[in-house]
């Protein structure tokens, strides 16, 4: 874990959504599933994000634009800064033999760094809308469905190692299917650490800190 200013290497439009290119300093970009506390500038507290994707010399997340926080973070010009720490938490175990990745919304965000780090993995990715789903670009090969239609329909019979991010239902709904799945969570932060216990959440009838346990928590977890 390290903090750091990082300088803004510019954004880029993916549908909805801002891909947020920074120059990572010598900030380590972890385990895909593992998060960063970004501070937007002007704001009290940051806001925890899972790393994108990794470019030469760049951390990029991918960040929707849903509240104050992160509508700042996404309207930073290049040569902005914003203070950085990271990585945090656990993210997924990629030494699993038979990965596929499970995705809803912003909830592919860590799946394109997966992608870099295991080549080509069978993903299933879930939109609410056509423009939304433009973010599926970021996983190459990733089969797409849209509301109506659920990610749930389209696993295997035989889904082996799921690894799976996005909204609470689609998650519950993963583990119901596939009770081993790594399932990564999300919960407000303020300090992304274990100090202010502002992320616990019950899972499995445990309260646990969230940035601590997870983000990425299995039933054997």
């Amino acid at each position: 874990m390290r903090g750091e200013e990082l300088r803004v290497a510019g954004t880029e439009a993916v549908g909805p959504y801002t891909l947020l290119r920074l120059e990572a300093g010598s900030i380590d970009p972890g385990v895909p599933g593992q998060f960063f506390m970004l501070h937007p500038p002007g704001h009290v507290l940051p806001r925890p994000m899972s790393l994108c994707l990794t470019r030469a010399g760049e951390l990029c997340f991918l960040i929707d634009p849903i509240g104050p926080g992160t509508r700042t973070l996404c309207e930073l010009g290049t040569g902005e800064r914003l203070h950085v720490l990271g990585p945090l938490g656990n993210g997924f175990d990629l030494t699993v033999p038979r990965p596929l990745v499970v995705g809803g919304g912003i909830g592919v965000a860590p799946f394109p760094y997966v992608a870099q780090v295991l080549g080509n993995v069978p993903a299933i990715l879930g939109f609410r809308t056509a423009h939304h789903a433009e973010a599926a670009a970021l996983v190459p090969g990733a089969e797409v469905v849209i509301e109506p239609t659920y990610v749930t329909s389209l696993l295997p019979e035989d889904p082996v190692d799921v690894l799976a991010c996005g909204p609470e239902p689609m998650l519950e709904a993963v583990r119901q299917l596939v009770p081993q799945a790594q399932l990564a969570w999300e919960a407000p932060m303020a300090c992304g650490f274990g100090a202010c216990y502002g992320c616990v959440v019950e899972i499995e009838g445990r309260l646990q800190r969230l940035c601590i346990a997870g983000p990425v928590l299995s039933r054997a977890a």
